[in-house]
């Protein structure tokens, strides 16, 4: 028994520190998730829905805190710290992760559980079988809390993962991930991953045996209609022939497609996604830098997903004089995180990305051109 015992709190702690990791270092991807979540809730159960409304509004928080939490209850049973505290903040943790994959997958909600981050996508049901042997493992380790033998290393590394912890969140928050798994990452272009992949869908039937009664499942289409009859299909690998990106595209105030300008030479692509929050913005550092870039024959394009009115206010206040185009807010979400942000092309490419919070100077942007 204590074998086992041993076995599952190393392996539920590095699956805690994983998962963790990878939602940590994008506190404002998790948020978003939670955000859905309490929405999904406040939709559901409308005697609460000012309770989750609340939640919704303070998702960012909530997310740091989730996260943090969880990447450090891992380290916590790696090291063996304090385990009958552990222990029951792991099972409680991970009894709420478990309700929240079952309600997205049997109400079918909300369709991305957001279990690791952008890092990894499971259907639903996937989302909550894992949870489900988790809970296997992490019941073996309640159950064996009181045995555990205390660690020395315990209290120094759970201090030392509180700090990096917040500290990676915190720089995420004000800033941008320091590790990006979305589809705008640098290094990664638009165009290519907007292209339709070269595979075939792989598909899996399910017909009905009239002889029998009983379904059956087939990787053929079976044509027999007098023996077999048709009930469902389902596609095996969508996630691989679908492209990484499906919804950016930009447009001007009349409606004429820039997208594919978008991608046709250097462009400094100027990210902003709502108007809160920018009251205490200086967009003079930005019209500074644009006006040194175009001398280098970059060409700045303005993304927005506001109300024309809210837009044409900001340009006109700050006397931004270049081309600003529509585009879906959720995109820009994916793009960059912070509001406003800056991104680099080059034909289409992401060669870096700041957020206001570190803009680069015109000799850095120069110097990665020149790089690619």
């Amino acid at each position: 028994m204590k074998i086992i015992a041993n076995f599952s709190r190393i392996l539920v702690g590095l699956e805690f520190i994983f998962s963790g990791f990878v939602k940590v270092v994008d506190p404002y991807g998790t948020g978003l998730k939670l955000e859905e979540y309490f929405e999904v809730f406040a939709g559901d159960i409308p005697a609460m829905a000012s309770f989750f409304e609340f939640f919704a509004s303070h998702s960012l928080v909530l997310s740091l805190l989730f996260c943090a939490l969880e990447l450090i209850l891992g380290v916590a049973l790696v090291f063996s710290f304090r385990m009958k505290m552990t222990a029951w903040m792991v099972l409680g943790l991970m009894g709420f992760f478990t309700f929240l994959t079952f309600y997205s997958a049997y109400f079918n909600k909300v369709t991305d559980c957001g279990c690791f981050g952008d890092f990894l996508k499971f259907k639903p049901w996937h989302s909550f079988l894992k949870d489900v042997i988790s809970m296997v493992f992490i019941m073996i380790i309640f159950l064996y809390r009181n045995k555990y033998k205390k660690s020395e290393l315990g209290t120094p590394m759970v201090l030392i993962s509180t700090i990096l912890t917040f500290g990676i969140g915190i720089y995420g928050i004000r800033y941008l991930p320091l590790v990006d798994f979305l589809p705008y990452a640098s290094g990664k272009s638009i165009p290519k991953q907007m292209e339709q992949p070269k595979i075939k869908p792989e598909l899996s039937y399910v017909f009905l045996d009239k002889s029998t009664g009983k379904e059956i499942d087939s990787k053929e289409y079976l044509p027999d209609t007098i023996k077999y009859k048709y009930v469902s299909s389902e596609v095996l690998n969508e996630s691989e022939i679908k492209p990484k990106i499906t919804d950016y595209a930009l447009a001007d105030t009349a409606g004429n497609d820039f997208t594919q300008q978008s991608f046709e030479g250097n462009k400094l692509l100027i990210t902003i996604k709502y108007t809160e929050g920018l009251e205490g913005i200086d967009f003079g550092k930005i019209k500074s830098l644009v006006n040194k870039v175009s001398k280098r024959k970059v060409e700045p394009m303005i993304l927005h997903s506001l109300a024309r009115q809210d837009i044409e206010n900001i340009i006109s206040k700050n006397n931004l004089n270049y081309g600003y185009y529509t585009c879906d807010e959720k995109v820009l979400k994916t793009m960059a995180r912070n509001n406003p942000c800056i991104i680099l092309l080059k034909n289409g490419t992401v060669v870096d990305k700041w957020s206001y919070n570190n803009l680069p100077d015109a000799d850095k942007i120069t110097e990665l051109l020149n790089q690619k």
